[in-house]
């Protein structure tokens, strides 16, 4: 999971606590977890605007941030017992433990820094980058790329989702490398903002074009 969002409830606790944005990696809990219902819907409430200084936060961010600190600072044993509080089937791993954000390069030639701003800036995106490049891989997402009979990428926002974990030095390549089949699994709508648009080619087009290894053998 891509640890670059940086925007809304995440993006607050990243600047307040200095943890790793916990949204995308509470999404991938929640749809992975075996545990009732009425306790999914309670990790992915988000209080109403007139909530004061928790309007806007998103329940299952801060019991991930109080993992956080019940863990002294530890994201990756958060998200282990937010695993088993859940009861998810599978693992939710991050591409990286650094602090990352992004990097596009437009069409019209504007550079956009943040995964929000460059969202919200319409026109095309032409590359996008990591800032810094240079970050570690988390050993556990290499494993598991090693150990797989079938990696699946995608579906999910092409520029700000699916092609970030790609660009962590040495992902890409662990896919290339392995001898699993890998299958790209294609929206089936566009995003404003990010794949308008776009034919199903277009979005190989983009991943490709940011990625020097070869990442799918099927769509």
């Amino acid at each position: 999971v891509a640890v670059t969002d940086d925007g809304g409830s995440s993006g607050r606790l990243v600047q307040e606590m200095g943890i790793l944005p916990p949204g995308d990696m509470r999404n991938c809990l929640v749809a992975l977890a075996d545990a009732e219902r009425d306790l999914t819907d309670l990790f992915q409430h988000r209080f109403k605007n007139e909530a004061g200084s928790l309007s806007g936060h998103s329940i299952g961010n801060l019991l991930i941030a109080a993992l956080v600190q019940q863990s002294d600072g530890d994201f990756e044993q958060a998200l282990k017992r937010a695993s088993n509080v859940l009861a998810i089937r599978g693992r939710v791993v991050p591409s990286t433990l650094s602090h990352v954000s992004l990097r596009a390069l437009m069409e019209d030639g504007r550079e956009i820094c943040g995964e929000t701003k460059i969202v919200e800036a319409g026109g095309r995106i032409q590359r996008i980058f990591l800032d810094p490049v240079d970050v570690e891989p988390h050993p556990e997402a290499l494993e598991a790329i090693r150990d797989a009979d079938l990696i699946a990428i995608g579906p999910g926002s092409v520029y700000t989702s699916v092609i970030p974990n790609l660009l962590v030095p040495g992902i890409a390549e662990a896919i290339a490398e392995s001898e699993a089949i890998k299958a790209y699994v294609c929206n089936v709508m566009t995003q404003p903002g990010e794949s308008d648009s776009f034919s199903a080619a277009e979005h190989i087009v983009a991943l490709q074009a940011n990625i020097a290894s070869r990442v799918c053998d099927v769509v």
